[in-house]
């Protein structure tokens, strides 16, 4: 009687070839996790430097006041709202606020501060301990949000400028060389981006 040859792979093979496969599979995901962080911070920052400068032309072109909020009340952490201010009619109150666009930033990337900033802050605005700090030239609390006046300015409703700083943060990252912030000088509405240096000890504008 003729014998039959087994075909196919053995045991041994398929656990030898899963084995090489799943190996593969970890340094894959080893070298790759640094850059999708990287891109996820990258991310963030483009949006919030995005969401303030589209604002800021908005105001200009329309010739209205707009309204950026950070994490505003009833929205998910992370979240960016643009609002429009109709002007009052008469001597009447002015209307409320009307929602013009959301931003959301990466889950992974938070509006947040971490233990170490300098004390030298970009633009010199804050002290490093508010991760949302606008109204640097008000009385108060700080503010979360910054508003765009017509001529591109940040002021509030009294005339006083609003100044500030937003800071972006990975709580999952040990080091301050991936933080970013963001700074808006009220007298002008100019717009900065700044990146930690690579030893976390100073501020770099972008």
């Amino acid at each position: 009687m003729a014998s039959r040859k087994n075909s196919g792979f053995s045991l041994l093979e398929l656990m030898i070839t899963m084995s090489f496969a799943l190996i593969m599979a970890g340094v894959t995901f080893i070298y790759m996790t640094p850059v999708m962080n990287q891109n996820h911070m990258n991310s963030g920052y483009n949006t919030t430097l995005m969401a303030l400068r589209n604002t800021r032309n908005l105001a200009i072109t329309q010739s209205h006041e707009y309204y950026v909020n950070f994490n505003p009340a009833g929205f998910p952490a992370g979240t960016i709202q643009v609002q429009y201010q109709a002007p009052a009619v008469g001597a009447g109150l002015a209307p409320p606020l009307q929602q013009v666009i959301t931003y959301t930033i990466p889950a992974d990337i938070s509006f947040a501060v971490k233990a170490g900033f300098p004390a030298s802050t970009p633009d010199g605005f804050g002290a490093g301990a508010n991760a949302i700090d606008f109204g640097q030239a008000l009385a108060g609390e700080p503010l979360n949000y910054v508003v765009f006046m017509p001529d591109g300015s940040s002021q509030d409703n009294l005339g006083n400028f609003n100044s500030g700083i937003v800071y972006l943060t990975r709580p999952a990252d040990t080091t301050l060389s991936s933080s970013r912030a963001i700074t808006v000088w009220g007298a002008t509405g100019r717009i900065r981006g700044w990146q930690m240096n690579g030893a976390g000890t100073e501020w770099v504008q972008k």
